[in-house]
């Protein structure tokens, strides 16, 4: 048996953040937003809420699919770089919240990459009832709150970032369905193109970082787009091959959310039909971790994936890190 994504959940708090409030923060003009972003409005978390109770919303969703797998569910894995807390891991909260027994539950940061490089893992770990073993089911779920590392005077960041969580659940699918492939990789020496720089060991959270900003989403903008548009094609076209699928073959690509200007260029670049590669960046914004699996399950709701399509996920992250996973929908 293979392994594959039998059920999805997305959810995004309900406070809208429109460009005329951007505008208010940063001084720049609405029609500047649109022309560099394509973004017409993200949603903010009420205050009080973490990145757990989105986590809980689009999980709850993706069980609510398969309920029958809660009993054989054995892995919570959640892509994050805004954390509840620093310890214990957001999983392990997501876990007890979700009312679950004891089980495997841990983070993974790989900033926008994380649900991807949660899923390789998931993946690894997750038995596919091969050689008369039970199979099993994992919960893979990307939510971040950004709305909390913003600099509301930089208006090359606080344009692009809203907060949200997608989920799936991850299980067993017949031979020939499921993952078929994927490839991961991180550019470390790029690791200063997207950044917060206090709160860990290098820098310690104190009031000198907090007024220098380090505390803040730092990110230098044109280097990322060029690194996007630089790895994305390659680590796409080593899954395909991986795969032994050409890009031709797929029938649509879910492309992480940097930005509507972003995934448009990207979808030329590699030569795709806007029809097969589904934008929610006017809407939400970059969820970061988020932003792969709730345009998967936004895309789900809107045509809903035949048994048998070919899918591609794709995005890249700070560190920098990039991944690509293919697979044929059951």
């Amino acid at each position: 048996m293979g392994l594959g994504l039998l059920s999805l959940g997305g959810y995004v708090p309900p406070v809208v953040i429109d460009n005329a409030q951007i505008a208010g923060w940063t001084g720049v003009d609405e029609s500047w937003i649109v022309a560099r972003t394509g973004i017409l409005e993200r949603r903010y978390r009420e205050p009080g809420t973490t990145t757990s109770d989105l986590a809980l919303r689009a999980a709850r969703e993706a069980l609510a699919g398969h309920p029958e797998a809660a009993d054989r569910l054995g892995l919570i894995i959640v892509g994050t770089s805004t954390p509840d807390q620093p310890q214990p891991s957001t999983a392990a909260i997501l876990q007890d919240k979700l009312g679950l027994p004891g089980m495997a539950a841990f983070d993974v940061n790989a900033v926008c990459c994380g649900f991807l490089y949660a899923l390789a893992a998931a993946a690894s770990m997750t038995p596919a009832g091969a050689a008369g073993q039970p199979a099993g089911y994992a919960l893979v779920v990307g939510a971040d709150v950004y709305s909390t590392l913003m600099d509301r005077t930089d208006r090359r960041t606080v344009s692009l970032f809203g907060d949200g969580a997608g989920a799936a659940l991850l299980g067993p699918v017949p031979d020939g369905y499921g993952i078929l492939s994927w490839r991961l990789v991180a550019n470390g020496e790029h690791r200063d193109l997207v950044e917060v720089v206090a709160g860990g060991t290098r820098q310690p959270m104190n009031a000198q970082a907090e007024e220098a900003g380090e505390h803040q989403f730092r990110m230098k903008g044109r280097p990322v787009l060029e690194y996007a548009m630089r790895t994305l094609p390659k680590v796409i076209g080593e899954a395909l091959d991986a795969a032994g699928l050409r890009l031709d073959q797929v029938d649509r690509v879910i492309l992480h959310q940097g930005n509507t200007r972003m995934v448009e260029e990207c979808g030329r670049e590699l030569g795709l039909d806007p029809s097969r590669v589904p934008l929610t960046a006017p809407h939400f914004g970059n969820t970061a971790a988020a932003s792969i699996p709730l345009t998967l399950s936004s895309e789900h709701e809107r045509r809903p994936f035949r048994r048998g399509e070919h899918v591609v996920l794709a995005g890249v992250g700070g560190g920098m890190t990039a991944g690509a996973f293919v697979m044929r929908w059951y």
